[in-house]
């Protein structure tokens, strides 16, 4: 008994906190984010950047902006980064890295408030996740399977953004994200294939039409098309002539963030970018419908707009038996709505992006939630990323066989789809891929 209390105690010895720092950083806006760096008493020093997004829920956790308008238009992080390095490191000084629980609830205790106000969830996101990636790289430990255990081995099926519309791109698409899912590959390299071939001609196919190829926050492309339909014929389209079956091959995915087009949240639309007018929830809701018995679509993100519970769970209750019905706004990854959406069957599946909630273990408890009430989840980046990718070892660890990590286009959008390739090459033989 002495020896293995001898044992544990130089184990917390070895991945004590020696200290804790933050930086200012740009993400893949040009905006400012926050960098932490976490190096335990072994020597084991590690960083992780923390990504920003542009269609964000209400009840998200809060990401502090310094408000200094004479500084990056407002946009400035030093204060989070201040709260890094003057509040939060002091504290978990001397804490035991692997204790990702005690270390995230410490940094809320910090906090105090309800959406992390006070620190910003900018400030403890980063330490969060620099803590999980130390506590790996001191056990010698890949990310994944010090997250999600040795049984960790499925790789998530990407769903790749082809076009971007909505508060992605300036363009006259009211859907905010139109994705590729390759569900007939045998294996992720060979889905990403399947994917990137279907985005390379689906920009020979814009070009051949005079329309522009130039891409929105996620890499997709952000062409003006005459409705929000006409995107998924030119998808289906591309998906053929790249020569791939959809729905066998090459599924969709879309992702309406409806909220952005609805001015009251609740029960109105206006899609009067795209020139198709003001509609109600049930107008949207039978569009819906009609796009699902038309198209190859295999999930669905906040078809309608974060307050519509009665216009999710209508539009759930007509399609949730043949396709994924996401929530996102409507659930921002916090166990608190999750559950009201399980008890009311508001969706049948759940967004996960770790900096709506802001740390790892509550991201952790939120798939929890979903796989104890049956429903599946999707891993998701954020508009404005950075070139860190915890989030594919994240997803891989999760188990949940899906992910959101954009385009074919932008490097930071690839060094996830990158560090995929690695893991699935690691894994060997061993590795899962499904839908």
């Amino acid at each position: 008994m002495d020896n293995i209390n001898l044992s544990l105690r130089n184990l917390q010895m070895k991945d004590a906190i020696k200290s804790v720092r933050g930086m200012e950083i740009l993400d893949s806006r040009g905006n400012p984010t926050v960098r932490v760096f976490v190096e335990l008493a072994d020597g084991t020093a590690v960083s992780a950047s923390v990504p920003s997004g542009a269609s964000t829920g209400e009840n998200e956790a809060i990401e502090l902006r310094d408000g200094d308008m004479g500084r990056y238009l407002g946009k400035g992080v030093l204060q989070a980064v201040s709260n890094v390095n003057a509040i939060i490191a002091p504290a978990l000084l001397g804490m035991a890295a692997s204790g990702q629980v005690a270390v995230d609830r410490r940094m809320l205790e910090l906090d105090g408030t309800a959406n992390k106000s006070k620190l910003g969830a900018n400030a403890i996101l980063g330490v969060s996740m620099a803590v999980a990636r130390a506590a790996a790289r001191s056990m010698g430990l890949p990310l994944y399977r010090y997250l999600g255990g040795s049984g960790a081995r499925r790789i998530p099926v990407p769903a790749m953004n082809i076009i971007n519309g909505g508060a992605h791109a300036d363009n006259s698409v009211d859907i905010q994200e139109f994705m590729a899912v390759p569900v007939g590959a045998p294996s992720f390299g060979e889905g990403l294939r399947y994917i990137a071939e279907t985005f390379h001609t689906l920009k020979k196919l814009l070009k051949a039409r005079r329309l522009a190829t130039s891409v929105g926050d996620e890499g997709g492309f952000a062409p003006n098309l005459e409705s929000n339909e006409a995107v998924m014929e030119i998808i289906m389209a591309a998906i053929e002539k790249a020569g791939y079956s959809p729905g066998k091959d090459i599924a969709i995915s879309l992702d309406s963030a409806a909220s952005s087009f609805s001015p009251d949240l609740t029960s109105t639309y206006d899609l009067s970018r795209s020139g198709a007018g003001k509609m109600s929830t049930a107008d949207l809701i039978a569009m819906g419908v009609e796009w699902v018995n038309k198209y190859p679509i295999v999930s669905w993100e906040d078809p309608l707009a974060e307050h519509d519970w009665e216009g999710f769970r209508e539009f759930t209750r007509q399609v949730g038996g043949r396709v994924d019905v996401v929530g996102d706004d409507i659930f921002v990854t916090n166990t608190r709505y999750i559950a009201r959406g399980i008890a009311e069957k508001t969706a049948n599946s759940v967004l996960i992006k770790l900096n709506q909630i802001g740390t790892v273990s509550e991201s952790i408890d939120a798939v929890r939630m979903c796989r104890d009430a049956g429903w599946r989840y999707f891993i998701s980046h954020r508009s404005g990323e950075t070139e860190d990718t915890f989030l594919a070892d994240f997803a891989v660890a999760m188990d949940g066989g899906q992910l959101k990590t954009g385009s074919a286009s932008r490097s930071e959008r690839i060094a996830k789809y990158n560090r995929l390739l690695e893991i699935e090459q690691e894994l060997g033989g061993a590795a899962l891929y499904y839908w």
